[in-house]
C-alpha cells in the first residue's frame, strides 16, 4: 500500500484491498483511513508517524512527548505566552505566518525588544500552500527584508531560527538547491551541508540594509528538545545583553 510495510501494523490487522483499509480482527475497527488522513497532514512528520503506526493502532495508545512534538498545527491569530525563565519574565507573542495572518502582526509590534524569525531551512525546493508559484525560501526572504529594514525595529535585536536542520541535512544529499536558486555560488557544492547552510545565512544577512547591525542565527530542530534548550539559553542571553545595553544607554 503505497510502499508502506505491513510490519508497521499489529499482527491482528488485515488488509482489505477494496476499498484500501485496515481491519482489526479483534475489534473490527477500520482505522487506516483515519490514520492516513491524520498523517498526510503532518507534512515533514509523515514518515515518523507511519513508523509509529503499530503503537498508534493499539487500543490504549496515548501520545508520547515525541508524538506531540512531531504534530503540526498552523498558528491562527495571535497568541501570547508569559514565561518565567530563571527568574526573568518573558512574554512571547506567536503570530501566524500565512499570508492571511500577516495583517494581524502590526497589533503586536509595540514595545517589542526582540524578534525571533523562524523559517524552514529545508523548504528551498517547496512552494507556498496558498500560492504554488512562489518558492517558500524566497517568500521568507521577502518578509525578512520587510521586517529587518523597518525603521520601527532599528533598535530591536533579530534572531534568525533556521529550523528543520535535520531535514535539511537529509535533503541536500539528493536535491540540489542550485536547481531552485540560481544565485547559489558556482564554487560551492549544493550537496555539501556546510556550503548550503552558509548560503542560507548569507542570503538572509544580505537582505539587511544596515550591515553593522548583528544578525544572530541558529540552525534548530524543533523536535530535538536538547537542541532547543541549548538554543533558547543562547537566545535568552542575547536578549538580556541587548536590553541591558539599552538600559545603560538610557
Amino acid at each position: 500500500m503505497d510502499g508502506i510495510s505491513r510490519n508497521c501494523f499489529p499482527t491482528n490487522v488485515i488488509f482489505e484491498k477494496s476499498p484500501p483499509t485496515l481491519v482489526c480482527r479483534t475489534t473490527g475497527v477500520l482505522y487506516f483511513c483515519a490514520v492516513w488522513l491524520t498523517v498526510r497532514m503532518q507534512g515533514d512528520s509523515t514518515e515518523y508517524f507511519f513508523q509509529q503506526l503499530k503503537t498508534i493502532a493499539t487500543p490504549d495508545y496515548l501520545p508520547s512527548k515525541q508524538d506531540v512534538l512531531c504534530s503540526r498545527k498552523a498558528t491562527r491569530g495571535i497568541h501570547e505566552y508569559d514565561l518565567l525563565v530563571k527568574k526573568v519574565p518573558f512574554k512571547f507573542v506567536d503570530v501566524g505566518g500565512q499570508r492571511s495572518q500577516r495583517t494581524k502582526w502590526f497589533q503586536c509590534f509595540d514595545e517589542v525588544t526582540s524578534i525571533l524569525y523562524l523559517v524552514s531551512s529545508s523548504a528551498y525546493d517547496m512552494t507556498l500552500m496558498e500560492d504554488r508559484s512562489t518558492n517558500r525560501l524566497v517568500e521568507s526572504l521577502n518578509i525578512f527584508n520587510t521586517i529587518a529594514n523597518n525603521r520601527c525595529f532599528r533598535n530591536v535585536s533579530i534572531v534568525l531560527f533556521l529550523n528543520k536542520a535535520d531535514l535539511l541535512a537529509e535533503k541536500v544529499k539528493t536535491i540540489s538547491i542550485a536547481d531552485y536558486h540560481g544565485d547559489f555560488p558556482p564554487e560551492s557544492d549544493p550537496h555539501n551541508l556546510e556550503d548550503v547552510r552558509r548560503y542560507l545565512v548569507t542570503r538572509f544577512s544580505n537582505e539587511r540594509k544596515d550591515k553593522n547591525k548583528l544578525l544572530f542565527h541558529h540552525f534548530t530542530t524543533a523536535t530535538d528538545t536538547e537542541n532547543i534548550k541549548f538554543v533558547f539559553e543562547a537566545v535568552r542571553n542575547t536578549i538580556l545583553e541587548a536590553n541591558l545595553g539599552e538600559l545603560m544607554l538610557d
